[in-house]
Parts: structure tokens; sequence; C-alpha cells
């Protein structure tokens, strides 16, 4: 059932939506007045937030979606097109991380896993949005990627893996891209202040790794998504001061490796999880 309330107002489809970044992006979106399709696996949670939206007068479209599967990746790009008519921003949120040594990651719950979700329903996502965006002459792919696109860290091999991965995606589809009108946008976050950094296989939590200063609130990720979609922009990396870390991989990765290891190896070179983190 096609909704023609507001037929201009611009449609956008923001995975992983339940809460977090996603969360806190679609509820800042919809107060701005566009459309949004809050797609996740938690039925439950994303009927909550839709509900809220609702209540102040936006119009929101909740729907399940595991990113594993392809036929749900479908029917969110279907049953968003029969609802809104159009898709106009598509913001590549969702994501998996599994802190551990490669040696502990399990071959498909924590390795296919990862990748399925990061990268591949990623791709598989973007690539069913993509035709209508050329057609249109515009439209907009965001993709919250992570400072873990540049730097690799102990424990986050696979999701490194994926990260690098969405990076040359975006990449390559940028340029095949020119010239059509469809923008191709990342944001490239340090630590955020989620519960998807609260990995439930270990002891971890940001906050023992990330000073204060540096972590970052939903709620800036989310301003700096609206920010890209009003301004075009291609590319953010947040808070700025972590191009230095960027850039001292890029030119000293010998330094930056020596300095990660403190936080990986005890004393005498042997390795510990993060399952042995004491707060």
């Amino acid at each position: 059932m096609k909704n023609n309330t507001n037929p201009g107002t611009p449609v956008v489809i923001i995975t992983g939506a339940s809460s977090g970044i996603g969360e806190t992006a679609a509820i800042t979106l919809a107060n701005k007045g566009y459309r949004v399709v809050i797609a996740a696996r938690r039925k439950d949670r994303l009927e909550e937030i839709a509900e809220q939206i609702r209540k102040t007068g936006g119009e929101v479209l909740p729907l399940q979606l595991d990113l594993s599967q392809v036929g749900q990746i479908r029917d969110l790009v279907e049953r968003t097109r029969n609802v809104f008519g159009r898709i106009d921003v598509l913001v590549n949120n969702a994501g998996s991380a599994h802190h551990l040594w490669l040696d502990e990651q399990s071959l498909e719950e924590d390795i296919q896993t990862q990748l399925q979700v990061n990268l591949i329903g990623m791709i598989q996502l973007t690539r069913l949005v993509i035709p209508e965006m050329v057609a249109s002459g515009s439209g907009q792919i965001i993709h919250i990627s992570s400072i873990a696109s540049w730097v690799g860290v102990p424990t986050y091999t696979i999701y490194n893996a994926s990260k690098f991965g969405s990076r040359g995606f975006m990449s390559s589809l940028r340029r095949e891209l020119r010239g059509t009108g469809v923008t191709i946008s990342e944001i490239f976050p340090g630590a955020v202040d989620t519960e998807f950094g609260q990995d439930p296989d270990v002891s971890w939590k940001t906050t023992t790794v990330t000073p204060k200063l540096a972590l970052l609130s939903p709620q800036s990720v989310a301003d700096q998504i609206l920010e890209m979609i009003l301004r075009k922009k291609t590319r953010s990396v947040i808070p700025g001061f972590m191009w230095l870390a960027i850039w001292a991989d890029a030119h000293f990765p010998g330094v930056v490796g020596w300095i990660l290891s403190k936080y990986f190896y005890s004393s005498n070179g042997v390795r510990y999880s993060w399952r042995q983190r004491k707060e």
C-alpha cells in the first residue's frame, strides 16, 4: 500500500536502526522531515522506535532485516518502494563485531557472520537501490564505516577485513557512478558509546581503551549523517583528529603497532584476550 501523504519528501533507509547510531539517526532525520525506513533484526525495538517517531508527526516504516538473508534484503527495497514510492538515501549502518583473536573465532558464527553483515549484505543492498538512483539522476549512499577501515588492530582481524573491504568497494563505486548524480559518502567514526561496543563474548568496554575526550556519542554521528545529506559530502572522519591515527599508521606502521601492542600483550610479550581484561 503506497503512502502518498508527502510524495515529494525524501525517503531514507537506515539499517542497524534498532539502537545506537541507527536509532538516533532515524529520530534525527524524521524530526527534520525525512520519511524514514528503519531496518534491523529486532522487530520489537523497531516498533518502539517507530511509535516514538509517529508521536512527533514523523513518517516511518519499520521492517525486520537480517543482512544474511538475500530475500529479506530484496523485500526491504521492494516494500520501501511500494509504500513510499522512492528511495533517496541509503544509510548502511548495520554492523557486527566479535573482538577475539583469530584462532578463537568460529568459521561460521564469528567469521562468516561479520563478513556477511558488514560487507556482503551491505554490497547486496547497495546494488539493489543504485539502479533507481542512477535512473533518476540523484540519490546518496552513506556508509557508516570506522577508523578500522584504515588501521589494523589485534582481535579486530575480521572486522578490519570487512571495513577495509567496504572502503575499497565504496571507492570503486564512487568512480563507477561519476557523472550520474549519485553521491557516495563514507563516515569514519572513532569509538562510539553504543551497545555495539559491548561484545557479549568478552569482558570489554569501549571506554576501557578510549579516552572520554575521543569517545563519540550516537547523536554526533547522526548529526554528521544529516550534514552529509545536506551538503552532499563524500568523506568525513570524526572526531577530526583521528586523521592523525590514519596518517601515522600509513607512514609509521611500526610505531603504531608498538603502541597498540601495549593494549594487547603482557609485559613479557605473551598475548592476552579481551576476556582477561579487568575494569
